[in-house]
C-alpha cells in the first residue's frame, strides 16, 4: 500500500511514517497543501492521510480541489478539530473518514486498510478476487484453484481473503492475528504458522505454483501476478 502523507508538524509526520513503513508500506509526505495536491495528481496512492491544519491552505480546501479534479483516491483527514461539525464537513467535501488526534497507531492502521480494501472491491466489476488460477467469491464464500473446488474454514477463507485483497503486499503475523482473530488473542501464538500451513495444503498443492510466500523476518504475502 503506497500512502501520501500530508501533514507539516514532523513529529506526528515522523510517527505515522516509521509506523507504517514498519508494517511495510510505501509512505511519500507532503509538509504542504500544495504539494499534496501536486503529488495526488500523479495517482501513484492508495490512500491519503490528510492533516487540516496546514501553513498554506487548510485541508478542506486540499480535499475539495482533489475531489474537483477528479481524483477517487480514499482521504482519511487526521486532525485535532474534534466538534460534530467539523467531522461532518470534512464527510461533506468528499473525505472518506475523519480521525482525530491524539490517535492510537493501530486504529489509524485499520482505518486506513479499511479504505483502501473498500475502494478496491468497488473498483472490481465483482465480487470476485482473482490471482492467477486462484478465485475468492466473496458473496458464495467459494474458492477454486484452477477451477477445481477448495474447501476451507471460515479462519482459512478470512486469511485467503486478506491475502488477495493486496497481492504482493507483506502482511506481518501480528497485522493477520489481529485482523483475523481480534485484538484479544495473545501475540506469542503461532496460530498464523499453523493456519498459513494449512492454506498451502489446500492452495500450493503439488504441481502447481506456490502463491503463498513467506518474507522471513516480516510474514506472508500473496504471489503478486508479474
Amino acid at each position: 500500500m503506497n500512502v501520501l502523507l500530508v501533514e507539516d508538524e514532523p513529529r506526528v509526520s515522523d510517527f505515522i511514517d516509521r509506523g507504517l513503513r514498519a508494517e511495510n508500506h510505501g509512505v511519500t509526505v507532503a509538509a504542504t497543501g500544495a504539494a499534496g495536491i501536486d503529488l495526488a495528481k500523479t495517482g501513484e496512492f492508495d490512500v491519503i492521510i490528510l492533516d487540516l491544519m496546514l501553513p498554506d491552505m487548510h485541508g478542506y480546501d486540499v480535499c475539495q480541489r482533489l475531489r474537483q479534479d477528479g481524483q477517487h483516491t480514499p482521504i482519511l483527514m487526521l486532525t485535532a478539530m474534534d466538534a460534530l461539525e467539523d467531522k461532518i464537513k470534512g464527510i461533506k467535501i468528499g473525505a472518506d473518514d475523519y480521525l482525530t488526534k491524539p490517535f492510537d497507531f493501530d486504529e489509524l492502521l485499520v482505518r486506513i486498510e479499511a479504505l483502501v480494501r473498500r475502494s478496491h472491491n468497488f473498483a472490481q466489476s465483482s465480487n470476485v478476487l482473482k490471482v492467477a488460477d486462484l478465485e475468492l467469491d466473496r458473496d458464495l464464500l467459494e474458492v477454486t484453484r484452477g477451477g477445481e473446488a477448495i474447501k476451507l474454514t471460515a479462519k482459512e477463507l478470512a486469511i485467503l481473503e486478506l491475502l488477495m485483497g493486496a497481492p504482493g503486499r507483506v502482511f506481518s503475523r501480528t497485522r493477520i492475528l489481529n485482523q483475523v482473530w481480534g485484538y484479544s488473542e495473545d501475540p506469542l501464538t503461532n496460530v498464523v504458522d499453523v493456519y498459513i500451513a494449512r492454506l498451502r495444503r489446500k492452495i500450493d498443492t503439488e504441481g502447481r505454483e506456490p502463491l503463498i510466500e513467506t518474507v522471513r523476518g516480516h510474514g506472508y504475502r500473496l504471489k503478486a501476478p508479474s
